[in-house]
């Protein structure tokens, strides 16, 4: 007799900006619990890293609020991407490096020289740590005797399941985010992690499907999970968002994954004619298959822009921005999107403007640039946005009426939390999720395509 498929499924979501815990209803398609807490990064040596003992005690105290008043049947894990675990043994060989720390450029070009070519790992050459390889040829150089003491190389989802199971795994979603680490046509590690001797580090690979085992006994009398409850391997948070379309929706079709990172997924595109130059890489999803796609920090962005006093623009604010040309030319954050090179500036003084006119400004900006990025991916047909930006019906509408293709509204505000419950359905599950909903026409946009022409000359 077949186990019942999981319904109530607790996942750990950690974001570049928020941790967080949300019980998924796969029947409902609902989240009945969900707490948050900032992703807090510590300052101090060796080097910026994440505080995986905080989030560790937010896991452990919410799992066990959640517990106590909502069943739970399994567990999965999403995280951002560019960052991996370094285990010796049970315990961590070093801190987990922040990929925003400018550290990994000291080396810079002796790791130009070493890393692959963009033709076998379809990845851009990064900041910082943005290409995990640089974090750890730089740890591996930086650290040599801590680093010589490492067990295990463990992509973030799986790290976290590890400390739940005991059982380490790598996946090829956190592989396949601009590590060069991984040769996705090949779906196997890259001449490089081979040439470093990493591909004999990492944890066996695993599908984001899998099903690892369950949680500890120690962790079940801590939190008053049933010893039984499964755990899932886990998967990257864009890649997790992308799950829920790749089952209800078919090629070509576009997904525009917004948070701190904004990712265009060109599904059923062509990886050949990516611009490295201007943050065109391959993703790969859960199924292991590559995606063209680009980037540009969006949500980072957006809040640098509106220093916080975000307001919804009203229809006279946005035909403010537009009768008066009102501008905001890329990029804020430098190096990487499909202006890395670009000095970002205001044709005004923005302290000049109202919270509405200025955030209508940012908005439309932000539609510019989405739309240069899909450029980059060679995105086609329909665009449906999740997650944040799914609520700004300005970027929405500008976005649709700049392409000239249909832009939906995904189902829901937890897309990355929503895909990572998904596992618990296996590699053919068909989700229960409400239709995407088309966009309205609330704004007159009337002169858009001038003004575009305007950003762009």
């Amino acid at each position: 007799m077949m186990a019942p498929v999981p319904r109530f499924i607790a996942v750990l979501d950690v974001g570049k900006t928020n941790v967080k815990l949300v019980v998924h209803d796969l029947e409902t398609g609902g989240d009945v619990f969900v707490r948050t807490r900032p992703n807090v990064v510590i300052d101090a040596p060796p080097y910026p890293h994440y505080d995986v003992e905080g989030m560790w005690a937010f896991f452990l105290d919410t799992l066990k609020e959640a517990a106590t008043n909502q069943r739970i049947d399994a567990l999965s894990f999403t995280t951002h991407g560019a960052t991996f675990a370094l285990l010796a043994g049970n315990q961590l060989a070093l801190p987990v490096l922040d990929y925003e720390f400018r550290g990994p450029d000291a080396l810079d070009d002796a790791y130009v020289a070493a890393r692959p070519s963009f033709a076998e790992s379809f990845t851009p050459r990064l900041p910082g740590g943005l290409n995990a390889g640089a974090q750890l040829y730089w740890q591996a150089r930086s650290y040599p005797d801590a680093f010589a003491k490492v067990t295990a190389i463990v992509p973030y989802p799986q790290y976290w399941a590890f400390r739940f199971t005991g059982v380490l795994a790598s996946e090829p979603t956190s592989l396949g985010v601009h590590t060069d680490l991984w040769a996705p046509k090949r779906r196997d590690f890259s001449s490089f992690a081979n040439a470093e001797g990493w591909n004999r580090l990492f944890a066996p690979l695993r599908s984001a499907f899998d099903r690892l085992g369950t949680v500890t006994a120690d962790i079940a009398a801590r939190t008053g999970l049933s010893p039984d409850t499964p755990v899932y391997c886990g998967i990257h948070d864009s890649n997790a968002s992308l799950l829920p379309h790749l089952l209800t929706h078919k090629p070509p079709f576009t997904v525009l994954s917004t948070g701190t990172w904004a990712i265009i997924f060109a599904v059923g595109g062509d990886a050949s004619a990516l611009d490295a130059g201007r943050d065109g890489l391959c993703n790969v999803d859960a199924f292991g298959n590559p995606v063209p796609s680009s980037r540009f920090m969006g949500g980072r962005e957006f809040d640098l822009l509106t220093e916080g006093h975000a307001k919804k623009p009203t229809p006279e604010d946005v035909r403010t921005v537009l009768d008066g040309c009102i501008l905001v030319r890329p990029t804020f954050v430098p190096g990487c999107g499909p202006f890395p090179a670009g000095k970002g500036s205001w044709s005004v003084e923005p302290t000049s403007l109202t919270a509405g006119v200025r955030t209508a400004a940012v908005s439309l900006y932000l539609a510019l640039v989405a739309r240069a990025a899909m450029e980059v991916a060679g995105a086609a047909g329909p665009i449906v946005v999740e997650g944040p930006f799914g609520r700004d019906t300005l970027f929405a509408e500008a976005l649709q009426q700049l392409t000239g293709r249909p832009v939906l509204i995904a189902a829901g505000a937890t897309g990355t939390s929503t895909g990572a419950a998904m596992l618990a359905l296996g590699p053919d599950g068909r989700p229960s999720l409400p239709p995407d909903r088309p966009i309205g026409g609330g704004y007159d946009l009337t002169g858009l395509d001038i003004y575009a022409g305007q950003w762009t000359g």
